[in-house]
């Protein structure tokens, strides 16, 4: 088979899907539809916002397909009629078996993960801040448990000390977008070989992050701290709120920091600082702080948040 007959369904949201899809039809693979999320309303505008794979395909004149659900009729009836051979999944929501299991040669994900390791939606975080020094991408057939389908190829990365989710996302997108081509053409080929999981003694998992587990924690040391804040930069952001005598708490997102490693008998979250710096004591040492956003005012330097910032003697972080 051509890969140009080879009739391909691509499902998926966020920007790190558009780069697979991208080079999908950058090199002429025959995507005859494109399913993804809803419009949804954003903004004090309350303005329609169309997902990146939605603008994407829009600007290539590829089919689209929006189901609120993905057990709507009408929209399997829709699907069915694409005809499609192969479902390639990037970024996208759990499918019910009705859907991963139409196409003849059946439907692969595209995972941000060494799998089994970091199951679940937010890999790329989550190994970052467990400090890991390797991670990569793995494609695999969907099956009914989410993430646990038969791996058909895997590629690694190393995580650098200086990488943050953002650049580790990046790097990732890549990498995987070039890991679909390869899949697809194993499938085209019929040259495809899986193999299954193999549970690790730990696994890892990748749970959703939500506000909550944004908070900074700063009674841990401080490595496990910076992979924590590196891990949630540049978004959703690590968190913390800067307290100080007569004042409401302050909330702040902390974006980048360095260790300073140094012994200290100040209290967990303790402050010093001088016009430059604002140094947080930690369990082994200092973190401090150099990138950071006070709720309601633009991202900067710590220096420029100082110069508009006094900080009092006596603040603490919690």
């Amino acid at each position: 088979m051509r890969k140009e007959d080879l009739r391909i369904v691509f499902l998926g949201t966020p920007d790190f899907a558009v780069e697979s899809l991208k080079v999908l039809v950058e090199n002429n693979y025959n995507i005859v539809g494109v399913v993804t999320m809803p419009d949804k309303v954003a903004g004090r505008g309350h303005k329609i916002q169309q997902s990146p794979v939605k603008q994407f395909a829009l600007s290539n004149n590829l089919p689209i397909l929006q189901p609120e659900s993905l057990k709507d009729e009408q929209f399997i009836n829709d699907l069915k009629e694409l005809r499609a051979d192969l479902q390639i999944v990037v970024a996208f929501r759990m499918l019910p078996e009705i859907v991963w299991n139409m196409p003849p040669k059946g439907t692969f994900n595209l995972h941000a993960s060494l799998l089994p390791q970091y199951r679940g939606a937010a890999p790329i975080n989550w190994s970052i801040i467990n400090g890991d020094t390797e991670t990569g991408v793995t494609t695999f057939f969907l099956k009914h448990d989410i993430d646990t389908g038969n791996i058909i190829f895997q590629e690694k990365t190393p995580i650098s000390d200086n990488d943050n989710a953002g650049t580790l996302h990046d790097r990732l997108m890549q990498i995987g977008a070039q890991l679909v081509l390869k899949t697809t053409d194993a499938i085209i080929d019929n040259t495809v070989s899986t193999k299954p999981q193999q549970n690790a003694d730990t696994l890892k998992s990748a749970p959703k992050i939500f506000k909550e587990t944004c908070r900074i924690d700063w009674s841990k040391d401080a490595k496990d701290v910076r992979n924590f804040i590196r891990g949630l930069s540049p978004y959703p952001a690590a968190w913390t709120e800067l307290h100080i005598e007569n004042m409401e708490p302050i909330t702040m997102k902390i974006f980048d920091c360095e260790i300073i490693t140094e012994p200290n008998i100040l209290v967990t979250g303790s402050v010093l600082h001088d016009k430059s710096n604002i140094d947080i004591a930690v369990k082994n040492g200092y973190i401090r702080l150099l990138d950071v956003q006070q709720a309601g005012k633009k991202r900067m330097s710590v220096k420029d948040f100082l110069n508009g910032f006094p900080m009092a003697e006596k603040a603490i972080f919690k």
